[in-house]
């Protein structure tokens, strides 16, 4: 008997069964990441993250999945609608609350309707109807899958285009390696911002796993605050979710410590799986040029390398990424809007959005990074 319903939590409903559903080893829409974040506190009323998964169970047993939240903002989701909701404010409707399929607070592609590939069709039927029963005003597929996009477009969602900035590995042996394949400009000036943090005495530590002990952690959990705290902003993340997933999610975390003498400068947390490291969270406490970049995107490639990793994910935006060793790459998100002059409107914004998306790859493929002998390599 094939049972499909709405919970409010994923931790006690799908711990049965979840991590099942997945087919590759990404760590974002594991139980152990998703649940750490409920527990933690992290998502509810308070963060306007309200866990409402999807769950499709035959004869008790899990078939798929979708890990869905009801949102009170646009907070955390790095696919900004503010001006969708504005124009619904101004025409005297609510926007939100919303429904969001996405890893909350996560820029990263992959899976979002995890487990038998048959019944996409039926979830995304099921998230229609839902928005229709509750009276929202739309519902949102944030960084899909390829396959579980053309589901989408299938079924008339309206589709969003985006860029982020991503590292290949096109099998370098070594960091020289790779900054040999780079234009003379480009490896000049990484060679210049690398040595201006080497000749100040900075040091940087690599810890993964259940070697990040209390005490790194109480380090970076102060870096990270510092630096929210520097842009007038709290935290989305409390230092419990951090110990959680440090504990649950084992060598898959990967922690980077700068420190000068005993001097602790700053931090990067990044996690991984077998092909791709995904740079996530940083902070500083004290402010010394190029130290960011040190942390948040060599130390990095050179760790991918070192590991043989085919991808580095540095997270959302930054075009600054691109002249260091990182390329455009295109996203994408699907859109269920309910009222149908909101849907015209908004669809219309979209394909010319898509346009400007096109043009500006198009201008930065004219500034290629990568020697000509290995572009398109």
């Amino acid at each position: 008997m094939t049972a499909l319903y709405w919970t409010d939590a994923l931790a006690a409903e799908a711990a049965s069964g979840w991590d099942a559903l997945l087919d590759d080893d990404q760590p974002f829409l594991r139980l152990g990441w998703l649940a750490a974040l409920e527990r933690s506190g992290a998502l509810g009323a308070d963060s306007g993250w309200q866990p409402s998964p999807l769950l499709d169970r035959r004869d008790g047993v899990l078939d798929a999945a979708v890990p869905a939240y009801l949102k009170a903002n646009s907070y955390g989701e790095y696919v900004f609608d503010w001006s969708w909701a504005d124009a619904y404010e101004r025409a005297g409707f609510d926007y939100y609350p919303k429904l969001v399929v996405a890893v909350p607070f996560t820029p990263v592609g992959g899976r979002r309707f995890p487990g038998v590939p048959g019944r996409v069709p039926v979830l995304i039927d099921a998230l229609e109807t839902r928005v229709r029963h509750l009276g929202l005003s739309s519902a949102h597929v944030l960084f899909p899958r390829g396959d579980e996009m053309d589901a989408l477009r299938d079924a008339g969602w309206l589709e969003r285009h985006g860029v982020q900035f991503h590292w290949r590995n096109r099998g370098y042996r070594d960091m020289g390696d790779f900054l040999d394949a780079l234009a003379r400009d480009k490896r000049k000036k990484i060679r210049q911002e690398r040595r201006r943090i080497a000749e100040q005495g900075i040091e940087v530590e690599t810890v993964c796993g259940g070697a990040i002990d209390e005490a790194r952690w109480q380090l970076f959990y102060r870096c990270y605050c510092r630096t929210y705290a520097e842009h007038g902003a709290n935290p989305y993340l409390p230092l419990s979710f951090f110990r959680d997933i440090g504990a649950g999610l084992g060598e898959q975390v990967v922690l980077f410590i700068a420190r000068r003498g005993e001097e602790a400068l700053a931090a990067s947390l990044c996690l991984r799986d077998r092909d791709t490291l995904y740079g996530r969270y940083w902070g500083a406490l004290v402010d010394i040029p190029c130290l960011h970049f040190e942390l948040c995107y060599y130390q990095g490639i050179d760790y991918a390398i070192t590991q043989g990793l085919a991808c580095f994910e540095g997270g959302a935006q930054g075009e600054h990424k691109l002249a260091r060793g990182f390329e455009p790459v295109l996203t994408h998100s699907a859109h269920f809007i309910s009222d149908p002059r909101f849907r015209s409107a908004i669809g219309a914004w979209l394909q010319r959005e898509r346009g400007a998306v096109a043009s500006y790859l198009a201008d930065l493929d004219e500034h290629g990074i990568y020697k000509i002998t290995c572009q398109g390599s």
